[in-house]
């Protein structure tokens, strides 16, 4: 790291910028504030100058004007050369850094990112999917964004990273952050309705945490009961961003009470039972049948889902309704009395 690149502890976090925590963050704090203090110094330079000159040169009664002032080949070649050398070093520091954020150091840890209209998927590369964004320290870690739907911005404010996320390309950006903790993720480009909220947590961890981490968790994704799956799913896959458990409205229907209750569609369409087969459709085919109030916004998750991500996602929502009663309410059968067998006939199954 250049010498220069050195700030006071008492930058680190200001009112400009949280701490920087990230490998590169030294670098790119000592550029903003480069910048800032020259800002600050020309500010103060020509406004002093401004009120100095107003004051001397104002009209007064009696006041002779003199003649105008001459060419000086001295201060034009100063106001040219200090702000081309000011230019010259800003852009020297600002290319190098973007070569040091561009250029990710030999076999990085990866981590693909799949961003969707309102949520991150974190997949590591033993297949692991989670919605929190978890990475060893001391390590140079890789992202690699994409989208499904929309322009997206992947963020963190104490690593000093940004990368834009476009649909139908990769980009990548990496960091490296050696202090353990959480931080924060944000979206940086306006996505739609949900813009505010597309946000996730990072968590660094020391590298025997996070394989201790990564093993659990993948253990408990791979071996849990259906509903406990598509739980996972429902976060994984970013239908809570839309789609609220506890009865509350917000993009789309909740999925409180949703299954196995009759469900009213738009345009006249006839109405129809929650059950397994409507579920389905609306996973892979959510414009065929609009729910009554809400806008077709829904995208079709054909493709990014298997029949077993299905079955688990509707296993999930039967436990949201009080019509799913999985255990056996039916009381055992007894054997009848004597007295209601002579009185009444037994009832015999019907032939075949």
């Amino acid at each position: 790291m250049h010498s220069l690149q050195s700030i006071p502890a008492l930058l680190a976090s200001s009112f400009w910028m949280p701490q920087g925590v990230s490998t590169v963050s030294p670098e790119i704090d000592w550029l903003f504030y480069f910048i800032f203090y020259i800002c600050v110094f020309f500010f103060f330079l020509i406004l002093g100058l401004l009120v100095v000159f107003s004051w001397k040169y104002r009209y007064r009664p009696g006041y002779t004007q003199a003649s105008a002032p001459k060419h000086s080949t001295a201060l034009e070649l100063t106001w040219t050369f200090i702000p081309t050398v000011i230019v010259i070093l800003i852009f020297y520091y600002g290319f190098k850094q973007y070569l040091d954020l561009a250029v990710a150091p030999p076999n990085p840890y990866e981590v693909i990112v799949d961003a969707r209209t309102w949520s991150y998927a974190f997949e590591y590369p033993n297949g692991y999917i989670d919605t929190t964004l978890h990475v060893p320290s001391n390590t140079a870690v890789q992202m690699i964004l994409t989208s499904e739907d929309v322009i997206h911005g992947f963020y963190i404010p104490q690593f000093r990273v940004k990368k834009d996320i476009v649909p139908g390309r990769y980009n990548k950006l990496w960091f490296q952050c050696d202090t353990p903790g959480d931080y924060d993720l944000f979206c940086t480009q306006y996505c739609g309705q949900g813009h505010s909220t597309m946000r996730a947590n990072v968590v660094v961890q020391t590298p025997a945490d996070f394989q201790a981490w990564l093993k659990k968790a993948t253990d408990a994704a791979n071996n849990g009961p259906p509903a406990f799956l598509g739980e996972r799913l429902y976060r994984t896959k970013g239908c809570s961003q839309c789609h609220s458990i506890d009865g509350t409205r917000i993009i789309g229907p909740t999925w409180k009470n949703l299954w196995g209750y009759n469900v009213d569609f738009e345009n006249g369409v006839p109405s129809l039972t929650a059950d397994e087969t409507f579920i389905r459709s609306c996973i892979l085919t959510p414009s065929a049948r609009i729910v009554r109030s809400y806008q077709n916004v829904m995208p079709s998750f054909q493709g990014s889902v298997n029949d077993k991500d299905i079955n688990n996602i509707i296993a999930f929502m039967k436990t949201l309704s009080d019509k799913y009663h999985p255990e056996p309410t039916t009381k055992p059968a007894t054997a009848p009395s004597a007295a209601t067998a002579t009185s009444s006939p037994a009832t015999m199954p019907a032939t075949q």
